[in-house]
């Protein structure tokens, strides 16, 4: 079993986000589960052009380092996804790595994947905006959402903490739910609308997306 762990914090070692998600991983391994960290700060990455060319042929045009992120991504069995509260939102760098994944939102290529999301903020309770943010973006791309921690750094090390400790129990947790195979009832529901609207998409697109049609066609569009 694997857990992708991708922080989105430029802080590096400083980072309360990347220490939130290490943290997660580490409740993770507790349960022997294989784990990794990326510091997404680090790689090669240029934006989505909108091209289109992912849907036509289910590859990026992008020579760069996302390319075998997005391998791992794919490959892993659970994700735990973290970044700081920057003007509202996740980081640019995240951003990036979302926006670069529409091909996999379009083909809920993250189904049967299961989710931690974690965020860190300056003001008191904004952290919550990017867990609500984090939390509908993975649940669109077909991944189930575990649950998810943060904290703002003007709470104190007390809130830290106690953070970081939800933050390990969410990674075994995690962990669990990918062994027992786990079902959100209210979340599959979720599920099920996503799939019939990104497959009535592709369709209207059918002539140009030929990748989509063809791996919704493989599945017989179920």
């Amino acid at each position: 079993m694997k857990i992708l762990g991708i922080n989105a914090s430029p802080r590096g070692s400083k980072s309360q986000t990347r220490k939130l998600v290490q943290a997660a991983l580490n409740g993770a391994n507790s349960k022997g589960a294989i784990v990794e960290l990326v510091d997404l700060c680090k790689l090669k990455m240029e934006y989505c052009n909108a091209c289109g060319i992912c849907y036509k042929t289910g590859k990026c045009v992008k020579k760069d380092d996302l390319q075998t992120l997005y391998k791992k991504i794919l490959s892993a069995d659970g994700l735990v996804m973290g970044s700081p509260n920057y003007f509202h939102s996740v980081t640019a760098q995240m951003k990036t790595l979302l926006d670069r994944m529409a091909d996999a939102v379009h083909c809920q290529l993250l189904t049967r994947k299961y989710t931690v999301n974690i965020a860190a903020s300056g003001g008191t309770g904004q952290y919550k905006q990017v867990m609500d943010y984090l939390n509908g973006i993975m649940l669109n791309f077909g991944s189930f959402i575990t649950g998810g921690t943060g904290v703002s750094v003007r709470q104190g090390i007390k809130a830290f903490v106690n953070a970081e400790t939800k933050a390990f129990i969410l990674g075994a947790t995690l962990t669990d739910n990918i062994r027992e195979k786990k079902n959100y009832v209210k979340q599959r529901k979720r599920f099920k609308d996503n799939r019939k609207y990104f497959q009535d998409l592709v369709k209207l697109n059918k002539d140009e997306w030929t990748h989509e049609y063809e791996y919704w066609d493989k599945l017989n569009w179920n």
